[in-house]
């Protein structure tokens, strides 16, 4: 934990004559977008395993027709189909679990007065007049929604309702881009892996739950989570550009 105060200070020090106060804040959204590069392979991996993916839906619906009648046999067979072709259903996930560290370290860090037995001095640091540290609830009580900490956090949900905006008419556009195909092939993905149905219909508003954590987490690592977000949001729309529904978004982030 010192050795990670010790990076989210160096940075600090290197922003400050851009940023002067919230050279803190900066170096937490630099240290964001590098985490972000890093993972940036896995994500590239997984938009090519959600290409295979949709590549093997004749074969999956094939498989349907046979095993219809058999559930158990027809999950065994669509995993086999994917060990077969080295598709993992999974592989989406990957991106997020590589950057949970990172954000728990962000976090431990700013909810701790003390690191390595001497005082945090990182508390002390603002974006504006919200403290690091500092939770929506603490601004609340300090000058309230429009107060000088309010109107930092305000911003930051418009930034996150705008983003799961975007994510959320997104993911449907693509849902209904490949309502047809499933309807024309009798594969209605849901029961490629047990549970998936569900988590298909509930992604879509996983990124209006973002609003919740960056209220209750301090500063420091709510910024986390939405830089994180935002990159995830545009980096997306680049990388599954050409899937099916994605168009307009590529179209508009160019």
């Amino acid at each position: 934990m010192s050795a990670f105060a010790s990076l989210v200070e160096g940075l600090a020090e290197l922003l400050e004559p851009l940023f002067q106060a919230s050279a803190a804040a900066a170096a937490i959204v630099l240290f964001t977008a590098l985490v972000r590069l890093l993972v940036h392979p896995l994500s590239r991996a997984s938009a090519r395993g959600q290409r295979a993916r949709a590549a093997l839906q004749p074969q999956i619906a094939a498989l349907r027709k046979k095993h219809g009648k058999n559930p158990e046999k027809l999950q065994k067979a669509v995993l086999e189909l994917h060990a077969k072709e080295k598709v993992s259903p999974l592989s989406g996930c990957l991106p997020s679990l590589f950057q949970l560290p990172a954000f728990f370290l962000l976090y431990h860090l700013f909810s701790n007065s003390q690191i390595g037995g001497e005082a945090n001095s990182l508390l002390a640091h603002q974006l504006f007049a919200a403290p690091l540290g500092g939770r929506w609830a603490d601004a609340l009580g300090d000058g309230g929604v429009l107060g000088g900490a309010g109107l930092v956090y305000l911003a930051l949900f418009v930034i996150v309702a705008a983003v799961a905006t975007f994510n959320y008419r997104r993911t449907k556009r693509m849902m209904a881009a490949s309502a047809p195909v499933a309807a024309v092939t009798g594969d209605q993905g849901a029961q490629q892996v047990p549970g998936l149905g569900a988590i298909t219909k509930v992604m879509p508003l996983m990124s209006f739950l973002t609003l919740f954590t960056v209220a209750v987490v301090p500063l420091a690592a709510a910024l986390y989570v939405v830089t994180s977000t935002t990159w995830s949001a545009i980096e997306r729309a680049v990388l599954y550009r050409d899937m099916p529904g994605a168009a307009p978004a590529a179209a508009v982030l160019g």
